[in-house]
C-alpha cells in the first residue's frame, strides 16, 4: 500500500526543502524583455510562466513582488517572450542577477538584440522563437480569504511571432529541435528537452 507525506501548506511541509516547484516541473522558461518609458531595457526569467489561450494566443508570467519587468509592461503594455534554449543557458542565467533597474541584461549577459516589429521591447538575438505581446490583464494575486499577495500575473496576447525556419521540418515546429531548457525543482535544477524522449500518445475517440 502506497504511503503519502499529507500536509497542509499553511502549517509547512515538514520536509528539507519546499517541494512544490520539484513537483509542479519542469515548467517552462518565461525569458520576458521589455522596455521602460526612458528607453532603459530589461529582459528577465521567470519560472512561472505558461501559453493559456490559443486562439487568441495569450502567455502568462507570474512575478514574485514588483519586478522591473512588471512595473515595465504596466508602464508600456507590452513584452516579448523568448525562448531559452541550451546554447543561451548561461546567458539566461545571468540575465536573472539582481541589479539595478538602469542596468541592461542584454549587454550584462553579453546578448545581442534584434528589432521587433511590432512592439517597442527588443527581441533575444539567437533565440529560434519570440513571441511580441501586448498586455491584456495584469493581476494582482490573492489568497483564499482574499487577502493581496505580493504575487503578479502578467498576461499578454501575442500580435507577432518569429519562428527560425530551422527548427521547422516541412512545415511543422519540432519541438526538442532548439533543445530548449526548462527548470525543475531545486535552486541550480534545470532540464533540457531532447527528441530521444519523445513518444507518442492519441487520445481515445
Amino acid at each position: 500500500m502506497t504511503e503519502y507525506h499529507f500536509y497542509e501548506p499553511a502549517d509547512g511541509h515538514r520536509l528539507p526543502h519546499d517541494p512544490l516547484n520539484a513537483i509542479i516541473a519542469p515548467r517552462p522558461i518565461g525569458w520576458i524583455s521589455t522596455v521602460a518609458p526612458n528607453g532603459a531595457r530589461n529582459l528577465a526569467p521567470y519560472s512561472f510562466f505558461n501559453l493559456i489561450n490559443y486562439r487568441p494566443p495569450l502567455i502568462a508570467f507570474s512575478s514574485s513582488g514588483w519586478k522591473d519587468s512588471v512595473a515595465n509592461v504596466k508602464a508600456t503594455g507590452e513584452f516579448v517572450w523568448n525562448l531559452a534554449t541550451m546554447a543561451q543557458a548561461e546567458q539566461m542565467n545571468m540575465s536573472s542577477a539582481s541589479v539595478a533597474a538602469d542596468i541592461d541584461e542584454f549587454d550584462l549577459a553579453g546578448l545581442d538584440a534584434l528589432r521587433s516589429l511590432r512592439v517597442k521591447p527588443d527581441r533575444v538575438a539567437g533565440s529560434p522563437v519570440q513571441f511580441e505581446c501586448r498586455l491584456t490583464q495584469l493581476i494582482q494575486l490573492e489568497n483564499k480569504e482574499g487577502g493581496e499577495l505580493d504575487q503578479w500575473l502578467v498576461i499578454g496576447e501575442a500580435i507577432g511571432i518569429h519562428i527560425d525556419t530551422a527548427m521547422l521540418e516541412n512545415g511543422i515546429y519540432i519541438t526538442a529541435r532548439p533543445r530548449p531548457i526548462t527548470r525543475g525543482g531545486g535552486p541550480a535544477d534545470y532540464f533540457e528537452i531532447t527528441q530521444d524522449r519523445l513518444f507518442k500518445m492519441k487520445r481515445p475517440d
